[in-house]
């Protein structure tokens, strides 16, 4: 049996489907369902054990599993309740990384992108722990996230036992089919997608800084699929451990991404550019792209999705249908 945290939510119940695929039925999944419909990401998935996060260590007692793969966590980045958040983010993970630690079990975890906070270190994945003490997150999510990977690194440089397989993934600008539960932090192509089909302008954001035109701001955007590759071929390489980025080493902007999704739908593109609030325009970022070197050295080779390809099967696959969950 494997568990999936977070499993009901947007990559997790991606990675759910792949499981089922594979043909393993014998996935648990522990979430909180809530009452946004979120039980519809896994509508079409089969299950051994579906449990909230508060029982999650007694349902672990005696229990042997092949993996865990831990995705849960408070993911807004606007997020303000710091005790809830570090109990969840945090103390929760600290209590998995013990319990795999103690089964040997392997242990795959979601870290962020956020980590990397204003990107002025940049986007290097180095393990060590000097060079995590020097990243600064920028919220309260990004925060949590970056205390867990330290105390991983920490274990690591004291020669403490750990899993034996521990993966950290930094996840950057995932987007696809099944975050529509994710309300504001939604990717904002999903976000838009109804305006874009229904031929309402889309606004984006003018450039506030010289040298960089209106909505060219660039992220790393990668496709929900590829992330989901990079889990599973973890999953079966328990060799490999690490803290890895996951991106497509590319960062593309904005613009690209809306006329990208036109394109998908044929139809023409109809953008206006908008100032960006006051209280944005000091701290907004106009540029992530990881660095995916770490993760290829480790023998990934699965490849990426091109933004337009991956835009396309998103669009014509999920977004302009009736039925748009996986």
């Amino acid at each position: 049996m494997l568990l999936v945290t977070g499993g009901a939510g947007f990559i997790g119940s991606n990675v759910v489907a792949a499981l089922n695929d594979a043909g393993r039925a014998d996935v648990a999944v522990c979430d909180v369902l809530g009452h946004e419909g979120k039980w519809r990401n896994l509508a079409k998935r089969q299950l051994a054990d579906i449990l909230p996060p508060a029982e999650l260590m007694a349902w672990l007692n005696g229990r042997r599993l092949d993996a865990v793969v831990h995705l849960g966590a408070i993911s807004e980045t606007t997020a303000t309740d710091g005790d809830l958040v570090i109990e969840t983010n945090f103390r929760l993970s600290m209590r998995l990384l013990d319990w795999c630690t103690a089964n040997a079990t392997p242990f795959i975890y979601a870290s962020s992108a956020a980590t990397y906070g204003d990107g002025a270190q940049g986007f290097d994945d180095n393990p060590s722990l000097p060079a995590l003490k020097t990243l600064r997150p920028m919220n309260l999510y990004g925060w949590s996230k970056h205390l867990f990977d330290m105390a991983v690194a920490e274990r690591a440089a004291r020669g403490e036992k750990l899993p034996p397989q521990c993966v950290g993934l930094k996840f950057f600008n995932v987007f696809g089919p099944n975050e529509y539960h994710k309300g504001p932090m939604m990717s904002v192509l999903t976000r838009r997608f109804d305006d874009i089909r229904a031929g309402r302008v889309v606004q984006l954001f003018k450039s506030h800084r010289d040298g960089i035109a209106d909505g060219d701001q660039r992220r790393d955007f990668i496709y929900v699929d590829d992330v989901v590759r990079v889990m599973m071929w973890l999953l079966a390489t328990p060799s490999v451990s690490g803290l890895f980025n996951v991106g497509t080493g590319k960062a593309r902007s904005f613009r690209d991404l809306m006329l990208a999704a036109y394109a998908a739908l044929g139809a023409p593109p109809n953008i206006e550019y908008i100032d960006m609030p006051a209280q944005i325009r000091g701290s907004y970022q106009y540029f992530t792209q990881s660095e995916v070197d770490r993760l290829l050295r480790a023998g990934y080779n699965g490849g990426f999705t091109a933004l337009e390809d991956a835009v396309s099967a998103y669009v014509q696959g999920f977004l302009d249908r009736d039925d748009r969950f996986r």
